[in-house]
């Protein structure tokens, strides 16, 4: 990379992907997606790369960071390490050995990050306090969204319904496992178990009985010492995306759409969620007009109710009488050109590379810093 600008007229792009959770492969097989599609005629692409440890990393533009042969992809933490100083968004090497070298000034980031550290509004943070413009949510919105417990009560308090529900905070776990397991046990059978600030299915099991439920709880408490356990509902997953108006009128919702899951699944997991075949997205959805367009509405009220900008997914569940309840909003959903937000956007007649397109010219557009 070159310490100068490679072309003034073109807008500089920092795609910044993986991060210190288990949400890292997710995010590198989304990056890959939009480093194919970024317009390169149109934007100036730099490739940051956060490995499992943590440390910035200037990382390849032409890798796919796709599955391969069931293995995951990851960081490759060997690439020159990079800074980001709060000094209107100027980037620096960190070479072994070598002095510092400036690799220019960055014009907005575009964050394809999941998770902890990456989507709960840490990064956003940083961004804001280094004065540069960044893809989505800001920081109230994606700690919020985040946070499944906080998320609900958002949710419920906007007069949107969302099911029952129980957190399990560490310390009553450990000191009150009783009245816990008591209070679950109201909620009926079955259950599922969550962590409360993770993501793509990481840690989500699915209890029958006390003594699966314990288990569940345990498992979740491996990415998360917060949980939430929620009461099961019969119904069909229907989801929504929503996206910022270019012209700052109401935000626009895609067409609704079912997810269905392949095989003996009992739900959508990590495995549905990424390994190819192993589901199915009917967009438009099969529900009635009227329905549809109160689950359009109800996205649009859910995202406003956080705070979102940019992009976000709203998740419901669409039961046999007609009932819609909101199961979780996504400030940054799985960003694949094969995930289900940016696939409901093709279905509403905006493709993967307009999508992000906008996105981009959505960040240019509000001010560097606090919002």
């Amino acid at each position: 990379m070159n310490e100068d600008r490679e072309s003034p007229s073109r807008v500089r792009v920092a795609v910044v992907f993986g991060g210190r959770n288990s949400e890292h492969a997710v995010s590198l097989m989304g990056a890959g997606s939009v480093l194919q599609a970024i317009d390169r005629t149109k934007y100036e692409v730099v490739p940051i790369g956060i490995a499992q440890d943590g440390r910035w990393v200037l990382a390849s533009g032409s890798q796919t960071y796709a599955i391969e042969s069931g293995r995951l992809p990851v960081v490759d933490d060997s690439g020159t390490a990079l800074a980001l100083p709060g000094d209107s968004g100027a980037l620096v090497a960190l070479e072994p050995g070598e002095i510092p070298r400036s690799l220019g000034q960055v014009d907005v980031v575009f964050p394809v990050m999941h998770g902890p550290f990456g989507e709960d509004g840490t990064i956003q943070g940083l961004l804001e306090m280094a004065g540069v413009r960044y893809v989505g949510s800001g920081v109230l919105a994606s700690a919020v969204g985040m946070d499944k417990a906080y998320m609900k009560l958002v949710l419920r308090a906007a007069g949107l319904p969302v099911g029952p529900f129980v957190v399990v905070r560490d310390r009553d776990w450990r000191l009150d496992r009783g009245r816990v397991l008591k209070e679950i046990e109201e909620l009926g059978w079955p259950v599922f178990v969550k962590p409360s600030r993770a993501g793509s299915s990481q840690g989500i099991s699915k209890a029958h009985d006390p003594e699966s439920l314990e288990r569940a709880i345990e498992r979740a408490r491996e990415h998360d010492p917060k949980v939430l356990v929620e009461a099961a509902v019969v119904g069909r997953e229907i989801e929504c995306a929503v996206l910022e108006s270019p012209d700052g009128a109401a935000p626009e919702a895609s067409v609704p759409g079912e997810v269905l899951v392949r095989g003996d699944r009992e739900f959508f997991d990590f495995e549905a969620k990424y390994h190819p075949g192993q589901m199915e997205l009917r967009a438009p959805a099969d529900i009635p007009a009227e329905a549809a367009e109160t689950l359009r509405a109800m996205a649009v009220r859910a995202y406003e109710s956080l705070g979102c900008e940019g992009l976000s997914r709203v998740d419901f569940f669409y039961t046999p009488s007609g009932e819609l309840i909101v199961n979780e909003i996504n400030t940054m959903p799985g960003f694949t050109s094969l995930s289900v937000a940016p696939q409901l956007w093709a279905a509403t007649g905006l493709p993967y590379a307009d999508l992000v397109d906008r996105l981009i010219q959505l960040a240019l557009r509000r001010p560097a810093g606090l919002r």
